[in-house]
Formats: C-alpha cells, sequence, structure tokens
C-alpha cells in the first residue's frame, strides 16, 4: 500500500500573497483541512516499466477516486543500506469535484484559474521491513 499526506500549509509558490491566498478560506481552507491525503487501493502493472495506482484522494474532506499513471526508474540500495525504487508519474484532476470553486473572470475573457490541474509525482520509496 501507499499513502501520502501533504501539509497544506506547506504550500510555496515564491509569491506570499498568493500563498496566503491559497491557504485561506476561497481554495485549501489550511485552518479547518490542514492535509490533503492520497490512500492507495490497489496497483496494475500496465507492461513494460509502467504501471497504475489507483486511491483515494481527499481534498477539503471530500474524497474521491484517482489514478495516477507511473513509470518505474529504478532500485538500488542507498548508502545507509535502504532497498529504494524510484517512479515518475502523472495524474489530472479536475479541482472542482473536490469543492475548490473560486475563480476570477478576465477582463479578455475566461477565467483566472483552470478547472483542470495536473499533477506530477517524482517518488522515491523504501521498502518497510
Amino acid at each position: 500500500t501507499a499513502s501520502l499526506d501533504v501539509v497544506m500549509d506547506s504550500i510555496e509558490t515564491g509569491n506570499a500573497d498568493r500563498d496566503g491566498h491559497l491557504k485561506s478560506a476561497d481554495f485549501f481552507k489550511t485552518d479547518e483541512f490542514p492535509a490533503m491525503t492520497f490512500r492507495s487501493t490497489g496497483v496494475e502493472a500496465l507492461g513494460g516499466d509502467d504501471y497504475r495506482i489507483t486511491g483515494d484522494l481527499t481534498i477539503l474532506g471530500t474524497t474521491r477516486p484517482l489514478a495516477i499513471d507511473l513509470e518505474f526508474n529504478g532500485a538500488a540500495k542507498d548508502p545507509f543500506g535502504n532497498e529504494r525504487v524510484g517512479f515518475e508519474g502523472k495524474a489530472e484532476i479536475l479541482r472542482s469535484e473536490w469543492g475548490l470553486t473560486w475563480n476570477a473572470a478576465l477582463e479578455t475573457g475566461g477565467v483566472l484559474v483552470s478547472d483542470k490541474i495536473k499533477l506530477n509525482f517524482d517518488i522515491s520509496a523504501i521498502r518497510n521491513a
């Protein structure tokens, strides 16, 4: 099984005002929902070095299924004697499905924030004993 916990107060975009806005009630409500979590429910080999991990992503207290396509990048023993594996992967979500709906209209048409969010993963995992 795999799990991931993201401390939402750790958001850092390089712009303090934007960081504060993302942590506010308009977006992640970090005072009320301090973490975003993913809990795997299954893994499927797609052939070659490709895999799909499925699980439940929870944002703002809303849990929805998510599939992440991963590519295996290799395995090795690290300098501390741990067996380590690496994966890279991606997934896309519609943020509105998790209650993230804040937006602002642009003078030129359209909106400021896309509903489609691309998630990129660079994973280094250590085998548990």
